[in-house]
């Protein structure tokens, strides 16, 4: 990729106060996948100069939602296209506003604070609630990670490649193409990943759903019959949003923005940025359901969904040998871009908390702990993946419905870092933007809920379902009504937002400890514990299906 360079003066405008960055490695000029900015620029002037800065920020937006779209999402996407048809296309629009919400503010942190998200719950919110974020981000994401190389092995062996081979080296592929010492280096064999996981439009053509199918499974919500009742439906549904919506994103997300050096300037650039990485998932996405759909409508396979490598199997029966063989290379792409960002975020995360030097302008021997951690989630998930009868399925389907049920936890750290005016000061959320992640916030929780309900009574009905989204429904509006109430009585004072482009967030020594009510600390503590039982539950569910019962 040829790389263009885009450089700005100062214009009289101060340079961007270090303030709060942690890693001297993330100061200094962008240098992106395609394009390099100067450290200290401003905001450019003119058509062309706009865009040159754009190629530059292009790839954390891009890199985050596409590695999204990873071993798991092929696996959750194929299923409701395989067992449901394209019943369940609907729940991908839905996501849209939530994706582009979730990820904005998580960059706008980064940008502005240059401190991790880990780091910023355990300054903010104290050890505990710091400890939890870190281990529930590590075990998901060791997890996550195994179904990346079951991914690997799935699309090997449809492909007639050998196993411990490919696995061994896509494993080394994936350390040694973030371990060179080289921020761009890594991000332009990132974005040409990203650039591969278009092969998925050219099998949507081969295969060529029908539009008006298509088109009622996205404007029409429904609920429809399958496998396994409605405990399987909404299993598969929350494994839709976990998979979609992941928790690992948020911790992606701004530890990569903060080491590709964006500042506030350049923030506009970013949200486009991740405005072309939602469209691409989205694509991929809808691809995937509606040629799966396409492909087994039918035959004796629908309604029986296997795994990924099924899938390829069963377009190669329906459009031939090209479709499955590009369907196998574009999960092989997925799963490695799925594995960077994993791997990337937890090692970000634990090099934040224990202030390590973690950034991928360092070499190995500036930075060990950092890629020790790389490393070693890498080679642990290989190595469990490549051990004989390990339960590889159970694992697949869990990973995404446990994602989809730790998410309000993540969502509601989000929100209130967001809201906090020592981090964010005049970036700090809109009441539109706190309205609509409240809102987010309770249907996740309600997701929940809905799981819990249909593991514990597995012949719930749609209608049952649907009184449940409303008590649901209810009771978060009379929280938004006490929560309106209590900001007429405590009204804050106007946020100044003058200036805006030059605040970085103060060293976090100088911050003060945020006051926590009593209420917000008893509605925390009432939601890890639900969340704990729910996630148990749903472990349980996983289980029990395995087995068969």
């Amino acid at each position: 990729m040829a790389s263009t360079d885009f450089t700005a003066t100062y214009g009289g405008i101060a340079a961007d106060r270090r303030g709060a960055v942690l890693d001297d490695a993330h100061i200094g000029d962008i240098h992106g996948a395609l394009g390099t900015i100067r450290h200290g620029a401003t905001a450019p002037l003119g058509l062309s100069a706009k865009v040159k800065a754009l190629l530059a920020i292009v790839g954390p937006g891009l890199i985050v939602m596409v590695g999204d779209n990873d071993a798991g999402a092929f696996a959750t996407y194929g299923q409701a296209g395989q067992n449901y048809g394209t019943a369940l296309l609907w729940t991908l629009l839905l996501l849209v506003p939530v994706l582009y919400v979730n990820q904005e503010m998580v960059l706008r942190l980064g940008a502005v604070t240059g401190v991790g998200h880990a780091r910023l719950i355990l300054e903010r919110f104290g050890r505990f609630w710091g400890a939890f974020s870190v281990i529930d981000l590590f075990l998901l994401n060791a997890l996550t990670l195994v179904t990346e190389f079951i991914g690997i092995t799935l699309a090997a062996g449809y492909l007639g490649l050998p196993k411990v081979p490919s696995v061994i080296l896509a494993g080394l592929v994936i350390m040694v193409a973030a371990s060179t010492g080289s921020f761009r280096r890594f991000e332009r064999v990132a974005v040409a990943l990203c650039a591969a996981s278009l092969l998925l439009v050219p099998v949507y053509v081969m295969v060529h759903p029908a539009a008006s199918q298509v088109a009622r499974g996205f404007l029409i919500p429904s609920l429809p019959a399958g496998p396994g009742g409605m405990a399987a439906l909404m299993l598969l549904v929350i494994g839709i949003v976990g998979t979609t919506v992941a928790p690992w994103q948020l911790f992606f997300q701004q530890s990569y923005v903060i080491d590709k050096r964006i500042t506030p300037r350049f923030i506009a650039y970013e949200k486009a940025d991740l405005v072309i990485g939602i469209l691409v998932v989205i694509i991929g996405a809808a691809a995937m359901m509606g040629f799966t759909a396409a492909a087994f409508a039918g035959t004796e396979a629908a309604g029986n969904f296997t795994d990924s490598a099924g899938i390829a199997h069963g377009l190669q029966a329906y459009a031939g040998r090209t479709a499955g063989a590009l369907f196998a290379i574009a999960l092989l792409d997925a799963c490695i871009i799925g594995a960077f960002a994993v791997c990337l975020s937890t090692a970000y995360a634990i090099g934040d908390v224990l202030s390590l030097n973690h950034s991928l302008h360092r070499g190995i021997g500036q930075a060990k702990g950092f890629y020790a951690v790389y490393a070693g989630l890498i080679a642990a998930a290989a190595t469990i993946v490549l051990i004989p009868s390990s339960p590889l399925g159970l694992l697949t389907e869990g990973v995404q419905a446990l994602a989809g049920v730790l998410l309000p936890s993540a969502s509601v750290f989000l929100l209130l870092l967001c809201n906090d005016r020592q981090v964010l000061g005049p970036w700090v959320n809109g009441r539109a933007t706190n309205l609509f992640t409240s809102a987010v916030v309770g249907v996740l929780v309600t997701l929940s809920i809905i799981l819990t309900i249909a593991v514990l009574f597995p012949g719930v009905t749609e209608t049952q379902i649907l009184t449940i989204m409303g008590g649901c429904g209810v009771a978060g509006a009379i929280c938004a009504g006490y929560a309106a109430v209590r900001r007429r009585r405590f009204a804050a004072e106007p946020v100044d937002r003058t200036g805006r482009q030059c605040w970085r967030m103060p060293p976090l020594t100088e911050l003060s400890r945020p006051v926590m009510s009593n209420g917000r600390r008893i509605g925390m503590s009432v939601l890890r514990l639900y969340l704990g039982l729910a996630t148990v539950l749903v472990i349980f569910k996983i289980v029990q299906m395995g087995l068969g019962h």
